[in-house]
């Protein structure tokens, strides 16, 4: 083995020393071939040399002129010697020139938008419970908090001699009754002058007016509820004395003893704007979302005729049934209103673009294959696609690539993959 390595070295020194000598023998004449080169370009120079002598033009100012002589031979080259490309053999050919583009189909449908606002709730009914006569309240038998049916009693008041005055009216009614019968057979008779029945009416009518006035005082001392709901205040105690108090128009007003609401059903109050107001209708569906996140079905029961006179809005009322008053009074909600149905397309969100103009709208490309622009009108917003109006049915409205090209701009237009257009 030993004697195989000495061997390839005495090789390899051979091969590098045979190399070195033909690269000093190419080197040799290399030099001999520049030098008689350089002899032969001896006259060309000697003549060169004698024409720059010769020459007014020296320096940078003969680089100077080589450059702008160089300048326009290039230039008239162009002018002597055109180049145009050559034109599209095929129609296949002058379409692969052409920008492509994505586009869909939108066709016009009636929609129904949602006016969605946001506002607040508010109890069907209030009222505030007040005595209409004066007593001592002798009982209360509510609390703040209660539920209460219609005709129950909520508070009770001193009797002050009330049913001994009804018992008093009612038999002097008794009494004006049997003399009005008595006075009648004498008139009958001839035994009393006609002129006494007159007389004994009016008494009879003024004792029966007495009495429905004895027993309405006597209800009186008997506070009720006037219709189901939640006694929300309670603004009296047991032993206070209510009295009456002069109001306004020369009438009088009582002590105020509670307060009720109604929150079945609940109403949700928003303010629209007279722009929107016109699609809004009586009837018309709508949908509460409260800052609880429960959502409750419910229709618009009120429209307001008068504006405010601060925000120039209109008040519309939305009835949702409450069962078991879970929903209070007074808190926030985000109130979805479906208005009437209008013609509309759905586009992508994507496709919505700005004209030169300014104005919003899509881009669409014609049955020539060329791009026109269609103003829009936005009809309703949702998470991946928009609601417009002013698109024609069966318009081939552009997806992808639309703020790529202009108005009158021939394209080649291709399906879009629904997936890339919703984006």
């Amino acid at each position: 083995m030993h004697g195989n390595l000495e061997r390839t070295k005495q090789s390899l020194n051979s091969a590098l020393r045979e190399t070195k000598l033909r690269l000093t023998a190419l080197e040799k004449a290399g030099r001999q071939r520049l030098k008689e080169l350089g002899e032969t370009a001896k006259p060309l120079r000697a003549r060169i040399e004698a024409l720059y002598e010769k020459s007014p033009v020296k320096g940078s100012k003969l680089l100077a002129l080589s450059l702008i002589v160089l300048a326009v031979l290039w230039i008239g080259s162009g002018i002597i010697f055109p180049h145009h490309p050559a034109p599209a053999s095929s129609a296949s050919e002058q379409a692969a020139v052409n920008f492509r583009v994505a586009v869909t189909t939108v066709n016009a449908q009636q929609y129904r938008p949602k006016l969605v606002l946001s506002g607040r709730t508010e109890a069907d009914k209030k009222v505030a419970i007040v005595s209409r006569t004066q007593a001592i309240i002798s009982e209360l038998r509510v609390k703040r908090g209660d539920r209460v049916k219609s005709g129950d009693v909520l508070a009770v008041l001193t009797d002050d001699g009330r049913n001994a005055q009804l018992q008093q009216a009612r038999a002097l009614v008794q009494q004006r009754k049997a003399e009005f019968e008595a006075r009648t057979k004498l008139i009958e008779q001839g035994n009393l002058p006609k002129l006494d029945s007159n007389a004994i009416s009016s008494q009879l009518r003024a004792a029966e007016a007495a009495l429905a006035q004895a027993e309405a005082e006597v209800q009186r001392i008997r506070i009720v509820a006037p219709w189901d709901g939640v006694v929300d205040q309670v603004s009296a105690e047991e032993g206070q004395f209510l009295m009456l108090m002069p109001g306004g128009g020369g009438g009088t007003g009582g002590n105020e003893i509670a307060r009720m609401i109604s929150l079945d059903p609940i109403l949700a109050i928003v303010e629209v704007s007279e722009k929107r107001l016109g699609g809004v209708r009586v009837g018309e569906e709508a949908e509460l979302r409260l800052v609880s996140g429960e959502i409750v079905k419910g229709k618009v029961r009120y429209i307001s005729k008068s504006a405010s006179a601060t925000t120039r809005t209109y008040r519309v009322d939305i009835e949702a049934a409450n069962p078991g008053n879970k929903i209070p009074d007074g808190i926030t909600a985000e109130v979805a209103i479906t208005l009437a149905a209008v013609e509309a397309s759905k586009v992508p969100r994507s496709a919505l673009t700005f004209s030169a103009q300014g104005k919003l709208g899509i881009r669409a490309v014609n049955g020539d294959s060329k791009v026109a622009f269609v103003p829009v009108e936005i009809v309703d917003d949702e998470q991946q696609f928009m609601w417009v109006k002013g698109v024609p049915d069966g318009t081939r409205v552009i997806v992808q690539g639309q703020d790529f090209v202009r108005e009158g701009q021939v394209v080649e237009a291709v399906a879009a993959d629904q997936q890339n257009a919703q984006r």
